[in-house]
């Protein structure tokens, strides 16, 4: 049974924060990005976040972003929701994304607060702002400072929950206590935008997760939501502890998920492919290490 304290999930309850495959040449595979989306949704998650960072959205070209959302949605249908990343230093150009994310299928977007221009309070608001009102999609605010340079304060959340289109927040500012003070003076869908954070957020309201860890286990990370819905909250933070070691060798190791969730699904023989440069693949050790890793938990 959902708790009381549960809140609307306008995107599900498990969203994998899917990375976008490539061929070996570095070209958009579409056919494996169908193949793993199906596949993510089977094994448990039914939301997919398309061209975020873990989507290598700062090499994706804007064709090739709108290509990945079309693609996705005819693999996997009604069975999942779609949020398409579409966040930009540049407040014109995250409209012109969000206005093609709707043409592609998408059922939502994520915006993150505009980076490297560190703009004051009252600028960040009116980005979001400004999209939400170009749009007819709702909007997930992604609260990352420590890839932006900049905050979205828990006041600004508050003030920009009063847009009937600004729902939900993907939570990455490792403040708890800010967090709980827009859950309480809010309707905000809050997801959980750190592995390490699934459940602490569930169990004060939260609506989900967005989660890099559930490329390599999706199956696990749902599980977590499902346990504490059923009761068995003993189970979920068994759960939850039990995934310690492969979300830290995926997200907190010194190398980006993007790359070490690549190099686990291609262990994993599953679609993934090469990063684009800047970024470098990891090298043998660490992909080794990540196998052993995610055998170990799913051998448990």
């Amino acid at each position: 049974m959902t708790t009381s304290t549960r809140g609307p999930a306008p995107f599900g309850r498990t969203l994998c924060a899917m990375i976008t495959p490539f061929t070996e040449e570095g070209a958009l595979d579409l056919d494996g990005a169908q193949r793993l989306a199906a596949h993510l949704v089977a094994e448990g998650c039914d939301g997919l976040v398309l061209n975020g960072t873990t989507g290598e959205s700062p090499t994706t070209t804007d064709e090739e972003k709108a290509r990945l959302v079309a693609a996705v949605r005819e693999a996997v249908g009604g069975r999942a929701s779609l949020v398409a990343g579409v966040g930009t230093s540049d407040t014109r150009h995250t409209v012109e994304l969000a206005l093609a994310a709707g043409k592609s299928g998408a059922d939502g977007v994520l915006v993150v607060t505009p980076y490297y221009s560190r703009p004051p309070q009252e600028a960040v608001a009116a980005h979001f702002l400004q999209v939400a009102d170009a749009s007819d999609l709702p909007v997930m605010l992604y609260d990352i400072p420590g890839r932006t340079g900049t905050r979205i304060e828990p006041d600004t959340m508050i003030r920009l929950a009063d847009h009937p289109r600004i729902v939900a927040v993907k939570d990455c500012s490792y403040d708890f206590l800010g967090t709980l003070k827009v859950l309480e003076r809010t309707e905000l869908a809050y997801y959980a935008g750190c592995d390490e954070h699934v459940l602490a957020l569930y169990a004060v309201g939260a609506a989900g997760c967005v989660s890099t860890v559930a490329n390599a286990v999706p199956d696990r990370v749902a599980a977590i939501p499902a346990a504490f819905d059923a009761g068995d909250t003993a189970r979920a933070a068994g759960l939850q502890r039990a995934l310690t070691p492969l979300t830290e060798a995926m997200t907190g190791a010194g190398l980006p998920g993007t790359v070490t969730a690549k190099a686990l699904l291609t262990r994993l023989g599953l679609p993934a492919g090469p990063v684009r440069a800047p970024l470098l693949p990891a090298d043998r050790k660490t992909a080794d290490g990540l196998l052993r890793t995610y055998r170990a938990l799913t051998a448990s």
